[in-house]
């Protein structure tokens, strides 16, 4: 497959001015962060006992594996059509809104509990189903596992892009997928266990499942991932090719 391609500078003078759809899109892309994270320390998933036992490994995820691949689809359309600066700049959104929905789960943890809620739920309830969230560890090891992924998501996405000159997308949303869906689980998993949210006799089979569910899933929505990108392009009247943009997750250009 190929990609017709309209080869520019990457300059834009706003990143997120004149679009119509960035706003939509940048929305979507936070919402899906802010909910895989709540549902990572909610819930650990038996896909084992889902299946029935058929599986010769056990495995398990936790719950916010289940929608955190769309975070990664659209960070690959983002970057596919509006390039890294626009990508570097809402991935650093979603970690600002992730830190003040930390910060608020910490302060509820922190105030005390009205009587009958006590009774029906209480303290225990509330730190066991979002105690990641309140102490920060989903948030802490979400981020680190961003800045290592997603910014080498989107950095490879777009150096392959004018590498290949714009063609066979699937090869370079693979291809990036491969290496940071990788480091972002290992970061993520790896932190997580480290503060707590997750115990270390779960590090393996969180890893293996993560990564393989999170990869499949890139696989499975490619030519959803097509069609929002040809769509885009087309509506937006833009394709941006990152020839001579810094990819430093820090930089301003």
């Amino acid at each position: 497959m190929s990609d017709s391609h309209n080869p520019s500078s990457g300059e834009i003078k706003s990143p997120l001015h004149g679009f119509r759809y960035i706003d939509i899109i940048a929305a979507f892309f936070v919402a899906v962060l802010i909910a895989s994270n709540i549902a990572s320390s909610a819930k650990i998933v038996d896909l084992s006992s889902l299946l029935g036992g058929i599986l010769p490994v056990y495995l398990a995820f936790d719950g916010g594996t289940l929608l955190f691949p769309v975070a990664y689809v659209l960070g690959d359309v983002i970057t596919e059509v509006y390039g890294f600066r626009v990508s570097r700049r809402i991935i650093w959104t979603g970690f600002a809104v992730l830190a003040l929905t930390s910060v608020f789960f910490m302060i509820l943890s922190l105030l005390p509990g009205d009587a009958l809620w006590e009774e029906q739920a209480g303290a225990s309830a509330f730190n066991a189903i979002l105690g990641g969230m309140s102490t920060g560890g989903i948030a802490v090891a979400s981020l680190s596992g961003f800045l290592a992924g997603e910014f080498s998501n989107a950095a490879i996405l777009s150096r392959l892009k004018v590498l290949m000159k714009g063609r066979a997308l699937w090869v370079r949303a693979i291809g990036s997928s491969l290496i940071g869906e990788l480091l972002d689980t290992l970061f993520f998993v790896s932190v997580a266990s480290l503060t707590g949210v997750f115990g270390w006799e779960l590090f393996a089979t969180l890893v293996l499942t993560n990564y393989l569910f999170k990869v499949s899933m890139e696989v499975l929505v490619l030519p959803l991932t097509y069609l929002a990108v040809r769509k885009l392009k087309k509506a937006e009247g833009i394709d941006v090719y990152d020839v001579g943009v810094s990819f430093n997750p820090f930089a301003r250009r």
